[in-house]
C-alpha cells in the first residue's frame, strides 16, 4: 500500500479523497491555487503546495507543477478525482514516465476511451450495441451527407473531452452547418481537438449508467446502475441508484454488457459505461469514463463498497476481494448536486463568502462539501459547493428523505439550487420515475 498520495484536485472530492486516505493510514499532499489557499482541502491534507494562480490553467491544469510537488513530497501515486486532469492521458503518461503511480486507468486506456468516436469502433467491434450514425466527419459537406443517412433529428458531439461540452442537438437540415461549427468551435476551445461525430439523436431515453472495478488480475465487477436523466444542457442535477426502470434481467444484460466493454479496452480501476436506454427496453452505448464520477456516491450507499478505497487498493496492486455474485443493491439512495448560481436568474453562477452553514444530519444523510462557515466561494471553478446524498429502504422514503434534509439545509452569501432541488423532487414525473433526458428542457418551455 502507499504510504502518501497527492491529490491533484480541489472542493469536496479533494476533501472526499483524503478522508477515505485518512482512514486507510496514508498521509495525503493537497496543492492548492492562490485562490484557494484558505481551502478546506489544504486545511485537512498532512502538507500542501501551491501550484500557481487562481485560473485552472496556471494552478490545477499545470501539469510540470502538479508533478513537481508530488516528487518534491515524496508522494507515491497521484488520485486526480474527477474532472481537471482525471481524464488526460498525457498527465497518466507523465505520471507513468516520473515513476508515480496515476490511480486510474492506464495511459493508453484514457486515449483510447477519451477519443469517444475511436470508442465506438472498439466497442462496435466488441459486439456492445452502439447509438446509430457516424464516426468523425471531416468537414461540413460530410456531415450534410452523413446526416441524411442517419436522419434528423440528430446530435453532433465532439470526440474529445466530456461535461456537455460540443454538443449540439440537430432538428432539421437548415440547422446542421451553424451547430456543426458551434459544436467544432467549443469542442477546440474546451479540449484542443475540434473533431466531431454525429449519432441518431434517441428520445424519449434515460441515461443509464454501469459503475465498474477492475483490478490488474483480470477481474471486473459491476456495481449496478444509476439513474442520471435529470439533467440541464447534459450536465447531471439529480441522480438515483436503482433505476426505477430496469429490472434484475435487464439490469443483468447491461451488467454482461459493461463488463465485455471493460474487457475490450483492457480497462483498470474504477470507471463508467453510460448507456441511452429506450422506452422499448433497448440499451446502446454511449461512452465510458475513465474515472471517479460525481455521482459515486450513490452506488457506495446502496452497495456498501466505498469506491474511493478500491481506486486506492487497486492502484497498489491489491485484487479485489468479492465478485459479481458477492453484489446486492439494497435500498435505494438520491443525490442532489447543490450548485452556487440561481435558478431565477438563468442559473447565473455565484460566488462570495458563506455567512451562514447548516448542514443535515440524521441516519442515511451524507452531504459532501468543502463548505465551513466564512468560507469564501471563489469564482474561477466550477459552481458544484456541495453534494446532498440520502439512502431508505424504498424509492418513495429516499425521495421523502432528501426532501427533509433539503428543507434543513442553509447556506447563506451564496445563491444556491435547493429550491429548484425541491421542485424537481415534487415533480410527478420525477415521483413516478417516468421521466428522461428531456426532463428540464420540457419544464423551461
Amino acid at each position: 500500500m502507499f504510504s502518501k498520495i497527492l491529490i491533484a484536485n480541489r472542493g469536496e472530492i479533494a476533501v472526499r479523497i483524503i478522508r477515505a486516505c485518512k482512514e486507510m493510514g496514508i498521509s495525503t499532499v493537497a496543492v492548492f491555487s492562490e485562490a484557494d489557499r484558505e481551502a478546506l482541502h489544504v486545511s485537512l491534507a498532512d502538507e500542501s503546495y501551491c501550484i500557481g494562480p487562481a485560473p485552472v490553467g496556471e494552478s490545477y491544469l499545470n501539469m510540470a507543477a502538479i508533478i513537481s510537488a508530488a516528487i518534491c513530497s515524496g508522494a507515491q501515486a497521484i488520485h486526480p478525482g474527477y474532472g481537471l486532469l482525471s481524464e488526460n492521458a498525457r498527465f497518466a503518461a507523465l505520471c507513468e514516465e516520473c515513476n508515480i503511480t496515476f490511480i486510474g486507468p492506464k495511459s493508453e486506456t484514457i486515449a483510447k476511451t477519451g477519443d469517444k468516436d475511436e470508442a465506438r469502433k472498439t466497442m462496435r467491434a466488441a459486439g456492445v450495441p452502439v447509438i446509430p450514425g457516424c464516426d468523425a466527419v471531416a468537414d461540413v459537406e460530410e456531415a450534410k451527407a452523413q446526416a441524411e443517412k442517419i436522419g434528423f433529428p440528430l446530435l453532433i458531439k465532439a470526440r474529445a473531452g466530456g461535461g456537455g461540452r460540443g454538443i449540439r442537438l440537430v432538428k432539421e437540415a437548415s440547422e446542421l452547418e451553424a451547430a456543426y461549427q458551434n459544436a467544432s468551435r467549443e469542442a477546440l476551445s474546451a479540449f484542443g481537438d475540434g473533431g466531431v461525430y454525429m449519432e441518431k439523436y434517441l428520445y424519449p431515453a434515460k441515461h443509464i449508467e454501469m459503475q465498474i472495478l477492475c483490478d490488474n488480475f483480470g477481474n471486473v465487477v459491476c456495481l449496478g446502475e444509476r439513474e442520471c436523466s435529470i439533467q440541464r444542457k447534459n450536465q447531471k442535477l439529480i441522480e438515483e441508484c436503482p433505476s426505477s426502470a430496469i429490472d434484475q434481467k435487464t439490469r443483468e444484460k447491461m451488467i454482461e454488457v459493461a463488463t465485455k466493454a471493460a474487457k475490450a479496452v483492457n480497462y483498470r480501476n474504477a470507471g463508467t459505461v453510460e448507456f441511452l436506454f429506450d422506452r422499448d427496453g433497448n440499451f446502446y452505448f454511449m461512452e465510458m469514463n475513465t474515472r471517479l464520477q460525481v455521482e459515486h456516491t450513490v452506488t457506495e450507499m446502496v452497495t456498501g463498497y466505498d469506491l474511493v478505497k478500491w481506486q486506492i487498493r487497486i492502484a497498489a496492486g491489491q485484487k479485489l476481494e468479492f465478485s459479481q455474485k458477492d453484489v446486492h443493491l439494497n435500498g435505494h439512495a438520491i443525490e442532489c448536486r447543490i450548485n452556487a448560481e440561481n435558478p431565477e436568474l438563468n442559473f447565473r453562477p455565484s460566488c462570495g463568502r458563506v455567512t451562514l452553514l447548516h448542514v443535515p444530519g440524521g441516519p442515511w444523510v451524507r452531504f459532501d462539501t468543502a463548505l465551513y462557515q466564512d468560507y469564501f466561494v471563489p469564482p474561477y471553478y466550477d459552481s458544484m459547493i456541495g453534494k446532498l446524498i440520502v439512502f431508505a429502504k424504498t424509492r418513495e422514503e429516499a425521495i421523502r428523505k432528501i426532501q427533509a434534509a433539503l428543507c434543513e439545509l442553509v447556506i447563506e452569501g451564496v445563491d444556491h439550487n435547493s429550491e429548484l432541488h425541491m421542485e424537481l423532487l415534487n415533480d410527478p414525473e420525477f415521483k413516478s420515475g417516468d421521466y428522461y433526458t428531456d426532463f428540464m428542457a420540457k419544464r423551461s418551455r
